[in-house]
Parts: structure tokens; sequence; C-alpha cells
């Protein structure tokens, strides 16, 4: 097992990183901004390094700081948590060459699904499902109107470098194709110096369905189920839950031999995600993007299967079996995340600020993964995420129950939040009923 490890990220996923590798007897160092120097993370670490000011250009997503703080202070490995670095396979490179142990995919991989359109091409040669869409970018706007007219409207116009919801939008039209084609470019060279835009089939009512894969040390890749993420505002997710409950046995045993076939079809090696839209109508299922890292909804899989997925992404990082038999999955109950934001429950705008009160709720089958406490402050220069307020049950309505009453617990005084809203989605008919789609979430507001 790795001996020391150095934690590229912030927040709750450092913590929830940290929390696994003391567990191990993994020394860990941490690594902060100036802005992250009094949050719970950084003192939880067995070491941590300051490396630079709180814009994340200058500091977590500055590589040779990253580098000079794991030289430093003797690390073995990197793991990156998401966002930030987790999906930049030059980091991962670099990291390996550095003589230092990646916790994630090889940059292969990271670069094979990285493009958007690279990516929609390989699984459709390795026989996964994919959307009507153009098989290469979109060379300029004369380009993009041709390919939507052969696909049909509505049209999805996508950043093909983009990820996690942004670089998005969709044209119902050819005079909104206009319009959105060249917002989507601009955002894309803007955001991730990559201006190639994918047009691809939109589907007005949908679901937004993923399977967690784990390349195993020994080649192989498993699947540890499904998730539901269609509670999403702006194309980001705010409600997971496992497992679906708009997937039937044959559906799951579908969608999970195809992110199978995903994962072999680039040697995949360590946790990762395979998303997909699916077509509640038809039942049809479409490959929408992999994820290459660990999940922000995670923990939901590992109630479901009774592991600990970051534990078994450091055994395979490691060269180690996982601690759980591949050929004898068995998951049991049901688990639902809500995504804590400090922003405005009903605009969904970001609103920083000194943290007054914090009690997190408790009880059985409830889970806080948080990255602030009392007397933190929320900044403006990171991503809005406070915590996870993870539940399980034996059933669904049983998670959903116990949902309820921690949300009703959950106490956060000073930022913007968004408890007040998973208050009101838990008595939506539509959510409890378990028949929505995408769309969920315009429809309450």
């Amino acid at each position: 097992m790795i001996e020391s490890l150095l934690v590229a990220n912030r927040g709750e996923i450092a913590r929830r990183i940290i929390r696994t590798a003391k567990r191990l007897g993994i020394r860990v160092i941490a690594v902060h901004s100036e802005a992250d120097a009094d949050l719970p993370f950084v003192a939880e670490a067995d070491e941590a390094v300051l490396i630079g000011p709180p814009n994340p250009a200058l500091s977590y997503r500055n590589t040779e700081a990253i580098l000079a703080a794991a030289k430093s202070t003797g690390a073995q490995a990197i793991h990156p948590g998401y966002g930030f670095l987790s999906e930049n396979a030059e980091f991962a490179r670099t990291v390996e060459a550095s003589g230092l142990i990646w916790v994630g995919p090889d940059a292969d991989a990271i670069t094979a699904m990285g493009d958007k359109i690279n990516a929609r091409n390989l699984m459709a040669a390795a026989g996964v499902p994919v959307a009507p869409g153009t098989t290469d970018p979109a060379a300029d706007l004369d380009a993009a109107v041709t390919a939507a007219a052969e696909i049909g409207y509505p049209v999805m116009v996508k950043a093909a470098a983009g990820g996690g919801g942004m670089g998005m939008g969709v044209a119902v039209d050819e005079a909104a194709l206009r319009t959105e084609y060249d917002k989507v470019r601009a955002f894309a060279e803007r955001m991730f110096g990559d201006g190639s835009v994918l047009i691809e089939r939109y589907f007005p009512r949908v679901r937004h369905v993923e399977v967690q894969i784990l390349g195993l040390a020994d080649g192989r890749v498993v699947a540890l189920g499904e998730r539901e993420c269609s509670v999403q505002r702006r194309n980001q997710k705010l409600v997971e839950e496992s497992p679906s409950p708009a997937v039937s046995p044959e559906l799951r045993s579908r969608l999970l031999a195809a992110a199978v076939r995903a994962g072999e079809a680039v040697g995949y090696r360590n946790a990762g995600t395979v998303e997909c839209l699916l077509d509640p109508s038809t039942g049809e299922f479409f490959f929408l993007e992999m994820n290459t890292r660990l999940q922000v909804e995670h923990p939901v899989t590992e109630y479901v299967y009774g592991i600990d997925l970051v534990e078994e992404q450091l055994r395979v990082a490691s060269g180690l079996a996982p601690t759980f038999d591949p050929d004898a999955l068995t998951p049991g109950g049901h688990a639902i995340e809500m995504r804590i934001n400090a922003e405005d429950p009903k605009r969904f705008l970001p609103g920083p600020g000194v943290i007054r009160t914090w009690v997190e709720p408790t009880g059985e089958g409830v889970r806080v993964d948080s990255g602030y406490t009392e007397g933190n402050t929320v900044t403006p220069f990171y991503d809005s995420l406070l915590a996870k307020l993870i539940v399980s049950g034996a059933t669904r309505d049983e998670a959903l129950d116990r949902a309820k009453a921690a949300v009703a617990a959950f106490q956060i005084e000073g930022p913007k939040n968004n408890v007040p809203f998973f208050a009101e989605l838990l008595t939506n008919d539509e959510f409890l009923s378990g028949a929505y789609d995408t769309g969920i979430v315009s429809r309450m507001r």
C-alpha cells in the first residue's frame, strides 16, 4: 500500500480522501491556498503546505507548486480528487514522470475521454450506444447548420473539451443555433483553450443515469451499479440516488455491460464514471461522456455496495487486489445524496459569507461529507459546494423519510444555502414518485 499521499484538492473531497488514507495508516499531506488556511482539511492532514494565493490558477491548478510540495514532503503519491487537475492528462503524465504514483487512470485514458467527439467515436466503435451527432468538430457555423439539419432539431451545442455541465446550449431552430454556436465556441475557447464544438441530438424529456466503473490492477473492469442524476440546475447535479428508480433489471444489465465495454475500450484503471442519457419512454440510452476521476456523488455507490471507493482507488494505484470479490458483487438498499451549496435556494446564485451556525444532522443511515464548519468563511474563489448530505435505507421510501428528517435538522446560518430547496424537493410528488427527468427543477421554479 502507498505509504504517503498528497491530496491535490480542497474542501470536502480533501477531507474525504484524508479520512480514508489515515484509516489505512497512510501519511497525508494537504496543499492549500491562502484563502483556505483555516479550513478543516488543512488541520486534519499530517502535514500541510501553502501553495499560493486564492486564485486557483496560482494554487490548486499550479502544477509546479503542487509537485514542489510533493517533493519537499516526501510524498509517494498524488490523489487529485475531482475538479481542478483531476482530468488534466498533462499533469498526470508529469506526476508519473516525476517518479510519483498517480491515483487515477493513466494519461492516455484521460486524453481519449477528454475530447467529447473522440470519446463518442471510441464508444461507438466499442458498441456503446451514442446519440445521433457529429463525428468531427463543426468547423464553422455553416458546418454546424448543415449538421443540425441532418440530425434534426432540437440539438445540443457542446464544447468538445468541456465537462461538468459547462459549455452547452440548446438550439430549437437555426436562428437559435446561430446564437448558441457562437456563444459555446467563445466560452470553450475562454474556459478550455479549445473552441471545438459538437452538435448532438437534444432530448427534451430525458433522464441522466451514470454507471460507476472501477478498473482493477489485474486489468479487469467492473461496474458498481448505476446512479440517477436527473435533479439538476444549469446542467449541474443537485441530487443523486442509487439505484435509479427508472432502471429495470433488464435495462441495468445492458447499462452495466455497456459501461464495462467503455472502460475496456481505453484500458481503464482506477475509478471512473460512464454517463448516459436515458429516454424513459423507450428505454434507450446513449453515451454522454466518461468522467476519468472520482465523482462527487460516489458515496451513494459506497452505501449500496458496502465499499470505500477511495480505498479501492488507493489499492488499484498500489497494484493491490480490491477488498471485494469482483465476481460476487451484491448491492443492497437505497441511497440519496444532496449537494449542500452556498447559493440562493430559488435562483441558485452563489452566496458566500461567514458561517455563524453549522449543525449537521445525525442518525441511522445519515452521513455528512463537509468541507466547512462553524466559524469558517465561504469565499467566492471556488465551487459553492459546502457539504454532501447522504442518506440510506433498506428501501427508497425509508431513504426518503431519513432525507426529510436530515434536511430539517441541518442548520446553516451565514452564507446563503440551498437546504430549503431540498425541503421543497422532498415534498414534490414528481420526485417522490421516482418518475422525474432533468426538467424537474425548472418545473418547480
